[in-house]
């Protein structure tokens, strides 16, 4: 029978494996990788926010590529429908029945691109299957596949032909990440690869879907000391007391922060967490859930400046050593 330690250095090479092809795509983003790959431990949906031509939907194709289960795209217009997700009941005229016609909802990573240009009802049809893993249609509820996730895009609000996401739906997503644009050097590199053909042709399965979900169980049961539960509480309480904050991080932020901080560890080969895996987590987590005084705005202060310099006022709990 194979030890702890075995097998933790297993998960770990598989993880760095994935790491390892998704670079073969996207130049110089390794902590951006990283921390998709977090949430998709911790079983969350993921947001990525840039302007146009940086490469969020490729790296989304990428890290899809490394799991092999099945992948779906959507590309979000002000027309796209409800029933274009979940998928439609059709009459049978040889059965004389009604068949029900899945959507690419039911597909373990769905792709939304460009989330913010379809309309507000579109996107409320996504809250069910982000929060409970299932979609209702005529009345019949239908389970999505496990593991799931959405993986999505949007450009800046201020961009012509986009939507602003409800709060309720951003309070859904688990990570907000923003790619950026790449170094000089690490641009040249990428036409590079790009000269011949598209280096996603290159990328192979890492996992199964089965495996991958028994990572996810792994991710799970990494030990959260009372104090890193008391810190993490803590964070999210001074969102919802700070004087630029008119609506702070929920209960459901703590959760998203644990689970995040959880698989952070899990990703880093530990059974348990420590304050520096919610610490570089709590701007992704938080920041796209708080709503900002009118004056802060205006001011210039962001949601990301907020969250970091309640982190940096925090004090650190005294680490202690894991049970068991």
């Amino acid at each position: 029978m194979a030890s702890s330690s075995s097998l933790s250095d297993s998960y770990q090479a598989t993880l760095e494996r994935i790491v390892f092809q998704v670079e073969k795509v996207m130049v110089g983003k390794r902590p951006i990788i990283e921390k998709l790959l977090v949430a998709l431990l911790a079983g969350g949906h993921v947001l990525l926010e840039d302007v146009p031509g940086v490469g969020k939907t490729m790296l989304i194709r990428a890290l899809s590529r490394t799991i092999d289960c099945g992948f779906k795209r959507i590309q979000c217009t002000p027309d796209l429908l409800p029933s274009d997700l979940s998928g439609v009941s059709v009459y049978n005229q040889r059965t004389m029945e009604f068949e029900f016609r899945r959507g690419p909802l039911f597909s373990s990573i769905v792709l939304a691109d460009e989330l913010n240009r379809t309309s507000a009802r579109t996107q409320a049809a996504l809250l069910e299957a982000m929060e409970e893993k299932r979609v209702t249609v005529d009345g019949e509820t239908y389970a999505l596949p496990e593991p799931f996730f959405i993986l999505a895009t949007q450009n800046p609000i201020d961009f012509e032909g986009t939507y602003t996401l409800p709060e309720a739906q951003l309070d859904r997503f688990l990570l907000k990440l923003r790619l950026g644009y790449p170094e000089p050097r690490e641009e040249v590199e990428m036409l590079g690869r790009m000269e011949q053909e598209s280096p996603l042709s290159h990328i192979r399965a890492v996992v199964l879907q089965e495996e991958f979900a028994r990572l996810q169980k792994e991710a799970r049961a990494v030990h959260v000391d009372e104090t890193i539960k008391q810190y993490i509480v803590q964070l999210t309480t001074s969102t919802r007391q700070h004087a630029d904050v008119v609506l702070g991080a929920s209960p459901r932020a703590s959760i998203a922060l644990m689970r995040a901080a959880q698989a952070e560890a899990f990703r880093c080969g530990r059974g348990y967490v420590i304050p520096d895996d919610v610490k570089s987590l709590c701007v992704p987590v938080l920041a796209h859930r708080l709503l900002l005084q009118p004056s802060a705005m205006m001011g210039g202060r962001g949601a990301e400046s907020i969250v970091s310099s309640i982190v940096a006022a925090m004090p650190v709990p005294v680490r202690r050593h894991a049970a068991g």
